[in-house]
């Protein structure tokens, strides 16, 4: 198995077949008039995520202040082995919502023998991109790629190792990295927690990224960049909502600002209008005054008893935590009951 995970000088991508659960999404436009109409007026924070969004997130990851990217990769490099032999030999690594898999290398690079890897991606021509150079770099390894929300119910792909006597999979492992946990409303982190517990049968492992509640300065920095990028990224979710649903939103006229909320337990991002104006979106006119306030993003920050304790009520036990010298975050293995 290849285990260099330097994504330079990659082979050329391998065709692969994808399991195909195509997910049923609402109307962008019914989900952001829905969104604006809310009693805390929100974005839905997917919206982030059009091209230039993309490429400006991908900015954020290697900027100073964001310590999260660059720590998480951190703990993976050092820990990645411990956390391998935590998880079993072949064993069927489930990862939702893959993205571009780059910390999922470093696991797979360290896992004895797998018996099958599951990248779950709503994006259909990303996940077959990502999966096809997977499946090329890593030659011996069974790629079982499932286009799907991984929010709700899909189904897990049989791996081939399923039907040989001598050498059947392992326990499954869902793998969750990039504080993705964290853009979920706690009760909402919860239930998916749920889903992943029902998703690895009982005795099976679901490994999460978590960051850790810190100083608050060093947490509000991380979403407000010296540089802008942060704030650039926010008010790009304007002009691909203008793109996707024929509103007339004016990035000018916003302003961006993340800030801890102690009640809520996250770093919250807002847009907030700079002076009163319409927008008019499917027909509908919304008005906005100076000082109104639309939600972008929660980003929850966790205390380890307390990412514990919802795990725990989410039929997960922990079983083991990796973090940095500074506790800043956190990988945490989980073993369903």
């Amino acid at each position: 198995m290849e285990t260099d995970v330097n994504t330079q000088n990659r082979t050329e991508p391998t065709e692969i077949d994808v399991l195909e659960h195509s997910p049923e999404q609402r109307p962008v436009i019914d989900e952001v008039m829905e969104g604006l109409r809310a009693e805390t007026p929100y974005f839905p924070p997917k919206l982030h995520y059009d091209q230039r969004g993309s490429e400006l997130f991908e900015e954020i990851c290697t900027l100073d202040e964001y310590y999260l990217t660059r720590t998480e990769l951190s703990i993976m490099r050092e820990h990645a082995a411990s956390i391998a032999s935590a998880l079993g030999e072949r064993c069927v690594l489930i990862e939702p919502g893959s993205g571009a898999s780059t910390k999922t290398r470093l696991l797979l690079s360290a896992l004895h023998d797998p018996a099958a890897y599951v990248p779950v991606e709503i994006s259909r021509d990303f996940l077959v991109d990502v999966a096809e150079r997977i499946a090329s770099d890593f030659e011996d390894l069974e790629v079982l790629p499932v286009w799907a929300d991984f929010t709700r119910s899909h189904p897990v792909p049989k791996a081939t190792a399923d039907d040989a006597a001598d050498a059947g999979p392992g326990r499954r492992a869902v793998y969750f990295p990039g504080s993705t946990i964290g853009n979920f409303p706690r009760d909402a982190a919860e239930d998916l927690l749920g889903k992943f517990a029902k998703m690895v049968g009982p005795g099976g492992s679901v490994v999460v990224g978590v960051d850790l509640e810190k100083d608050v300065a060093r947490m509000e920095a991380a979403y407000n960049d010296d540089r802008g990028v942060t704030d650039a990224f926010n008010k790009n979710m304007l002009t691909n909502i203008n793109a996707l649903t024929g509103s007339d939103f004016d990035e000018d006229l916003w302003t961006f600002r993340a800030a801890w909320d102690e009640a809520v337990g996250a770093i919250v991002s807002h847009v907030t209008a700079t002076d009163d104006h319409d927008v008019s979106i499917g027909g509908e006119v919304f008005s906005f005054r100076r000082g109104d306030r639309v939600q972008t993003e929660q980003s929850h920050k966790y205390r380890r008893g307390d990412f514990r304790a919802l795990a725990g009520r989410a039929g997960l036990d922990e079983a083991g935590a990796w973090t940095d010298a500074a506790g800043d975050f956190a990988v945490v293995h989980l073993v369903a009951r």
